[in-house]
């Protein structure tokens, strides 16, 4: 049996909610690795539906869900989160979640640089979801952040947060903004210390006794691999890396342990914000599929734009992602259309190209190279099994696996858990 560690294959948004959750079962442990509570996931069960943006996905199903080195997190945003979901009868207790003793905080005066940077009007703001999580990935590079673990420790505080402020003080005087008050922010750090020092936890630890007693680990990540801060559309990325590879630095586990890449895709292409998008659809078509797919981002409720699926885009994630197989979700939302397009390469500057360059002017002149596949009338809404999908959308599916090179383990249609066609169990390779 094989550890499996999920990812977004394309800008994010592809649905690793419902998959994280429907595998969980499977699985003994749930991990994040990287980003913070700019992630959205939303789980379906039943008549209840959970948003989750720092917890893992495992604490539906009362797994064991740890929260890595990797992760930047809010601790007012963890306070918020785990009361609404203790509203809705998750169980949240230390045993059941542990929180790495070495992960960085966000701040609020992580969420106040963010929200001005955002707000420049020289039109190079870079569409972030103002949560303070570049900032934060900022200070930790910069080796000054505020862990987890320095909550534990109220008497070395205050110089930590006056070295954090220097920085920060001297960016906010040129912004012409108030300086931050170092004693003001000790004293709100004191008073949420109580709520996430309990979950403390030595994450690398906890992961390294479960590998050891074979149990099935999951790791989760969040965003999409063209948002990974080296491989993505730089510089409209998120702060972090998004790839397969993160897992085993972002939670103190060796690179063998991250085990299966599942890449999960959207049946069609969706992005969030700013930057280069050569298969976005502005007409009626693009419109139909942003209804019919509900797309509206479950942290900031932006609409996402929305265009045919680019393969090239998911051939060039797989790779550099080290994917093994995909899930291929939404497919239901392709029902109706006489016929779709896939993306097969680009054209810039009368040249063909099978990659997305990594020249801004570059991908901002990207046109797509359409392939025109048939489509079908017949619905695949809820379907659990290959027989109940129409011919034509077999025949799609067996398109996108030939273009991006590697197999569909799994295919969702629709936002219910259970509603799976399972192809190849991810956990046994």
């Amino acid at each position: 049996m094989a550890n499996v560690t999920v990812i977004g294959a394309q800008w994010g948004d592809e649905g690793k909610g419902k998959i994280v959750d429907w595998l969980s079962h499977r699985a003994d442990v749930v991990a994040r690795f990287q980003g913070g509570h700019n992630a959205g996931h939303t789980l379906v069960v039943g008549n209840t539906t959970y948003k989750l943006s720092l917890f893992p996905s495992g604490v539906v199903r009362g797994k064991l869900s740890v929260i890595g080195n990797g992760v930047v997190v809010d601790p007012w945003a963890f306070r918020d989160e785990k009361k609404r979901l203790e509203d809705q009868g998750v169980e949240l207790t230390p045993d059941l979640v542990k929180v790495s003793e070495t992960a960085s905080l966000i701040l609020p005066v992580h969420r106040e640089l963010d929200a001005l940077r955002e707000n420049r009007d020289d039109g190079m703001a870079i569409g972030t979801t103002r949560r303070g999580i570049g900032p934060a990935y900022e200070d930790k590079v910069g080796r000054r952040s505020i862990r987890v673990c320095d909550l534990a420790d109220p008497d070395g505080l205050e110089a930590k947060v006056k070295d954090l402020l220097h920085h920060h003080n001297s960016i906010r005087r040129g912004l012409g903004q108030p300086e931050a008050s170092a004693a003001d922010l000790v004293r709100e750090l004191k008073e949420i210390a109580p709520v996430i020092l309990p979950y403390m936890a030595p994450v690398w630890r906890v992961l390294d006794e479960a590998i050891r007693a074979d149990q099935k680990v999951l790791f989760e990540g969040a965003q999409g691999a063209m948002l990974d801060v080296d491989h993505g559309t730089y510089p409209y990325v998120t702060s972090s890396n998004t790839v397969a590879g993160q897992a085993a630095a972002g939670t103190g586990v060796g690179p063998k342990s991250a085990g299966y890449g599942l890449g999960i895709v959207k049946a069609y292409t969706t992005r969030v914000g700013e930057g280069p998008f050569p298969t976005e659809l502005k007409d009626e078509i693009g419109r139909k599929l942003g209804e019919r797919g509900h797309e509206f981002g479950v942290v900031t409720g932006r609409q996402r734009r929305c265009g045919w699926f680019d393969a090239v885009l998911v051939r060039q994630a797989v790779t550099l992602g080290g994917i093994d197989g995909v899930v291929l979700t939404k497919l239901d939302v392709l029902d109706g259309f006489d016929e779709l397009k896939i993306c097969v390469a680009y054209e810039i500057d009368g040249e063909r190209y099978d990659r997305l360059p990594p020249e801004r002017a570059l991908q901002a002149k990207a046109k797509p190279v359409y392939e025109t596949i048939e489509g079908w009338s017949d619905s695949t809404f809820g379907a659990r099994e290959w027989g109940q999908l129409p011919a034509a959308a077999v025949k799609y599916v067996r398109r996108v696996e030939e273009l991006i090179g590697v197999p569909v383990a799994m295919l969702s249609t629709s936002p219910e858990r259970e509603d799976v066609i399972l192809v190849t169990d991810p956990f046994r390779g």
